[in-house]
């Protein structure tokens, strides 16, 4: 085998190691925050407003039910309650998050987590 061909294996085996040890550290990171969103999210402290054929709500909600992390949520087609408080909040898309009453834009299980240890005075 060539020097050449020996240097070209040995650096795929690097690169697939290491893209193997990003996919492992990233599933980690992704089961340590939803642990830690579960531990920290008491009922009522998580509300989402959500839309039916919204797939980000649909990751949303996936992602809570799937970590066991208590949420409620309500759909602007099918809740007029709903639907004003969305308009309300002048939200330019779904999903809304309101934790612990701050509002969040979109789904981004650290921005839930950051809000949930955020104390409020």
């Amino acid at each position: 085998m060539s020097t050449t061909r020996r240097s070209l294996l040995g650096l795929v085996t690097l690169v697939v190691i290491c893209a193997a040890a990003m996919q492992g550290f990233t599933g980690w990171s992704r089961e340590r925050l939803g642990t830690q969103v579960a531990a920290n999210a008491r009922p009522g402290d998580i509300h989402m407003i959500a839309s039916v054929t919204c797939v980000y709500c649909a990751a949303a909600r996936a992602w809570f039910n799937e970590n066991r992390v208590p949420f409620t949520e309500c759909l602007i087609e099918r809740d007029a309650v709903c639907a004003a408080k969305y308009n309300a909040l002048m939200a330019p898309g779904t999903p809304v998050m309101l934790v612990r009453g701050k509002r969040l834009l979109g789904f981004s299980a650290q921005a839930v987590a950051d809000a949930l240890a955020t104390r409020t005075p």
